[in-house]
Formats: structure tokens, sequence, C-alpha cells
């Protein structure tokens, strides 16, 4: 049993059960967050991806349930959470998941080498507008193939950054707002 661990989680998702180890101090301890219900909720069905990047996985729930959902994707995890991506590697092993793999990465650094299908966030509120957009928006869009796309969602209050955003080159498209949290799609135009 890992030292810094609190409780285990349990979310069901398409009819499978996940089970996620969680740490003292990780963000949403309590439960799966209501930010990643509903961006996995809004996600519809990708056709074949290969490459798929959760950046900012936490313990790691997006990624995990995408490299449950999609078995022939390599499916990687990031976070600048040490303690996060030692759970994440715990979670992917517990929940039996062949195809994934967690790294320390501060936003793309450890990957903006690569590009991927699909990326997911559940963008961190309290980082700064700045970091948000060159971490979590253009950065990862940049890493994203032609034809791939960045799905992220915001607490709403975060909502004006993507307002002004929409006259630039990414395309945004709000998904689905729900309980304080917002999902935009972002791609090429």
């Amino acid at each position: 049993m890992d030292v810094y661990f609190k409780k285990e989680i349990n979310y069901l998702y398409e009819g499978k059960n996940f089970s996620f180890d969680v740490g003292e101090t990780l963000f949403s301890t309590f439960n799966i967050d209501h930010g990643t219900d509903i961006l996995l909720r809004s996600l519809p069905v990708f056709p074949n991806p290969q490459k798929i990047l959760d950046l900012g996985c936490g313990y790691g729930p997006l990624g995990i349930i995408l490299a449950h959902k999609y078995p022939n994707a390599e499916v990687t995890l990031v976070d600048k959470d040490l303690l996060a991506v030692r759970f994440a590697k715990n979670n992917i092993e517990k929940n039996k998941i062949s195809n994934a793999t967690a790294l320390g990465s501060v936003g793309m650094e450890s990957v903006s080498d690569q590009l991927f299908d699909l990326i997911v966030s559940n963008i961190p509120a309290k980082i700064g507008d700045q970091a948000i957009k060159q971490e979590f928006i253009l950065k990862p869009y940049h890493c994203l193939k032609p034809k791939g796309e960045l799905w992220i969602v915001v607490v709403s209050a975060l909502n004006r950054l993507f307002k002004v955003e929409k006259q630039n080159e990414p395309k945004f498209k709000e998904i689905r707002k729900r309980k304080g949290h917002t999902v935009y799609k972002i791609w090429h135009g």
C-alpha cells in the first residue's frame, strides 16, 4: 500500500466499473471530478485513434478510460505532479490497461515532439490565464495531427478566455454546459 494512499474511487462508465486509488493532496480525491465526468460523457466515438494524450492526468481516470475504450491506441498520461504520475501508473496496472503510460511533464514538455489524434484535459483553473492559453490550448493544439481534436473541460468562470480566442486560428466549439463546467472541442480550421 502506498504511504500516500487515501481511498479507492469506483466509477461506472459505459457498463464497466473502473477503480482508482487516490493519494492525499491530489485533485478530486473524494470522487471523480464533475468536470472529468462531463468531459467523458460528452466525447463522441472517435474512428480508430492511434495516439491519445491525457494532459494534466491526475491519478488517471480520463486516460485510463480512453485506453480501455480504444485498445489499439497508444495512450499517454502526463502531469506535473509526480505523486499524481505515481498514482496514474498504479491505476493503469490496477485496471489492467496495457496500452497506456504515465509520465511527469510540465504541460506538453515531455511530449512536444509527438502528434496526437486526440488530446483531452480537465484544465486546472488556478494556474492563470496565460498558462491556460499557452500550456493547455495553444501548445496542445500545435501537437494535433491534421484531423486531430483537443477536448477540454473548464470551470465556467474561464469561459471568458474562449470568447477572445474564437477570433484566432484554433476553431472552438462549445459542446456542453453542466453544473459550472463547460466542454469545448478545439481543432484546426
